[in-house]
């Protein structure tokens, strides 16, 4: 394998970018969001719509969990910033292009995309190729989750303030890692300043997923498995909000992806839904 597939985010990550691009693309208006960024980004050919994992019809529910839960981050981000917050870190960001699409709120933020090393200099060299570069308040802080360490010491060497709340985003990481791992990862963020708010995704035990999303699921977790990234953990609800708890974090709530059909989708005309299988963790410190 080549340097430079080595320093190429993963294939979820071009993956999830590639379904927003395809929602403006495919999908017509209203679009939940707008966010063609990152198929720049990827840059993954003109055959990329080609792709088995590309196909609208087959896709449509994936693609509409993606593009719901990038929604109510954004909304999330939007109003905490509006309250004052003044930082926000993404953990594990990939290819999250908020500070390119939305610059007017980004910019009265300090955000720190913590990321592995590799896939980091590769998006810091895209975003240099297409023109955005990195804005003073923009910190790509390299990281490497399977090597130990803490990752907050790593952000307060980037100019984290500690002191200070803030908004912390996992989402599309918590099956990629053990519970141990999460648990530990609960706890230091639950020690960060009162008024700080978490929010990360979860995948549901196969069992409470909608028995129509169940084989999307389980071609998920093989092609998971097949590159090398297994599915190590699944949550119920109560489990997730009793994890937070036991951490230290003051409220804690529980957002089903259900809710974000309610929410972004209701009464279009073209029946587009989001499936189900992934749900939220909303906690606070």
């Amino acid at each position: 394998m080549t340097d430079e597939q080595n320093q190429a985010p993963d294939s979820t990550a071009v993956r999830t970018a590639l379904w927003r691009a395809m929602h403006v693309q495919v999908d017509p208006p209203p679009h939940v969001i707008e966010d063609e960024i990152g198929l720049r980004l990827a840059a993954p050919g003109e055959a990329w719509r080609e792709r088995p994992d590309m196909e609208p019809h087959a896709t449509r529910a994936f693609r509409a969990a993606m593009v719901a839960r990038a929604r109510f981050i954004e909304e999330l981000i939007t109003e905490r910033a509006g309250h004052g917050v003044g930082q926000y870190v993404i953990l594990g960001a990939g290819l999250d292009t908020f500070a390119q699409r939305r610059p007017e709120i980004a910019s009265r933020l300090r955000i720190f995309e913590v990321d592995q090393p590799g896939p980091q200099a590769w998006k810091r060299r895209r975003l240099a190729e297409l023109g955005y570069g990195i804005p003073e308040w923009l910190h790509l802080v390299p990281f490497d989750f399977e090597a130990g360490g803490s990752w907050l010491e790593r952000l307060a060497a980037a100019g984290f303030d500690a002191g200070q709340p803030a908004v912390v985003v996992s989402t599309g990481v918590s099956m990629y890692l053990t519970k141990d791992a999460t648990t530990a990862t609960l706890r230091r963020i639950a020690g960060l300043a009162p008024g700080s708010t978490l929010a990360m995704t979860f995948l549901l035990p196969p069992g409470l997923v909608d028995e129509a999303d169940r084989p999307g699921l389980r071609a998920s977790e093989e092609g998971a498995r097949a590159s090398g990234t297994p599915f190590l953990s699944f949550y119920t609800p109560p489990e997730m909000l009793a994890l937070a708890r036991e951490a230290g974090f003051r409220d804690v709530r529980h957002v089903s992806g259900a809710s974000h059909a309610e929410r972004y989708f209701a009464d279009r005309a073209d029946g587009l839904r989001p499936s189900s299988g992934e749900d939220l963790l909303l906690a606070t410190t």
